[in-house]
């Protein structure tokens, strides 16, 4: 299959039914408060914030992360929300697919230069996680502080204690059974394999970790499932493993788009038939075979993600990627992108 994808079964332009719409969306300058981030995600993200964001964002200040505009979006993935930056300038942000089934919830990311690494699926999950990190701390002031800005909600995820209840000497081990699953922690899991000499295990588990359901739309799983095989021999298979990482959004693999072509033994190519697809030769050879034009649009959109991805040139494809959106009928989504402070 060639570059475009599929997530969640369907071309992957149109991959993620679309959220919830408001027509008449109200813009403003948006500052750094909680209520700002809410608003921001009703009225120009024009979505359902997490219910409970604002606790998050009280932990982000906790664990001495500054809070920032949601619409400081300059050099960044348009697709975006900005929560917080840390003194290394990192940013935790909010991930608003152009569409997305119903009840999906906007995943927490890691905003990085060729696009994002996913944090969280949930809010919720994220916000579990925190708390049982600092209780494994073992600080006392640690944890107090950041179960008071976590409130009611911290309550129901988390018992303070629980983790040194539980008598499990791993950390990892706790977050994936009682918390969730989560990229940076199945990858660390599966390297312990790999330092015990567990071949095997690392492998089941790296294969565990390319399951459809478990991280749908991202392609991360898949580019460290190519690594995998490539650290023991596989290489063949690792080439294909690359190749097939490459079907999901580029702005998704959790590194550059480089090291993946490498892996998959690709130049060029893929970057040229991206733009060829973008061209007007390309789109109108779409139109002759009957494609509709609205979904042209759309893969035109994910497109220019993808090549903007591989050097980081977000802001310079950002007109485009809005006209996409308005022509392929999502006119809240062309309204979001470009929205800047």
């Amino acid at each position: 299959m060639k570059p475009g994808g599929l997530a969640f079964g369907v071309p992957r332009a149109a991959a993620l039914p679309s959220l919830l719409r408001r027509r008449n969306a109200t813009f403003r300058c948006y500052s750094s408060s909680s209520s700002d981030h809410v608003s921001f995600i009703k009225d120009v993200a024009v979505a359902q914030p997490p219910e409970h964001l604002s606790h998050l964002l009280k932990m982000l200040q906790v664990r001495g992360e500054s809070l920032i505009s949601p619409a400081t979006k300059q050099g960044m993935i348009p697709l975006a929300i900005p929560l917080s930056k840390n003194s290394l300038g990192s940013v935790t942000a909010l991930l608003r697919w152009p569409t997305a089934p119903p009840g999906f919830e906007m995943p927490v990311v890691e905003v990085r230069s060729y696009g994002v690494w996913l944090l969280a699926k949930t809010v919720d999950q994220y916000i579990h996680r925190i708390l049982v990190e600092e209780d494994a701390k073992g600080s006392t002031e640690g944890i107090d502080e950041l179960f008071n800005a976590s409130g009611e909600v911290g309550e129901k995820l988390y018992t303070k204690g629980d983790f040194a209840k539980s008598r499990n000497p791993n950390l990892n081990v706790y977050l994936l059974q009682k918390v969730g699953l989560f990229p940076d922690i199945l990858e660390r899991k599966v390297m312990d394999h790999f330092e015990k000499g567990d071949d095997v295990s690392a492998m089941v588990t790296g294969e565990f970790y390319t399951k459809k359901d478990h991280f749908p739309g991202f392609g991360r799983p898949f580019v460290f499932n190519a690594q995998i095989l490539l650290k023991v021999g596989r290489k063949p298979e690792a080439k294909d493993a690359a190749r097939g990482a490459l079907k999901s959004p580029w702005w998704t693999l959790g590194c550059r788009y480089q090291e993946v072509a490498d892996m998959a033994e690709w130049d060029d190519e893929q970057i040229e038939f991206i733009k060829e697809k973008v061209s007007e030769e390309g789109k109108q050879e779409d139109l002759l075979k009957g494609k509709d034009a609205a979904q042209i649009s759309l893969d035109e959109a994910a497109f220019l993600l993808d090549l903007a991805s591989v050097e980081g040139t977000w802001d310079e494809q950002l007109e485009r990627i809005a006209e996409c959106y308005q022509e392929g009928g999502l006119p809240e989504i062309a309204k979001f992108v470009k929205y800047r402070d």
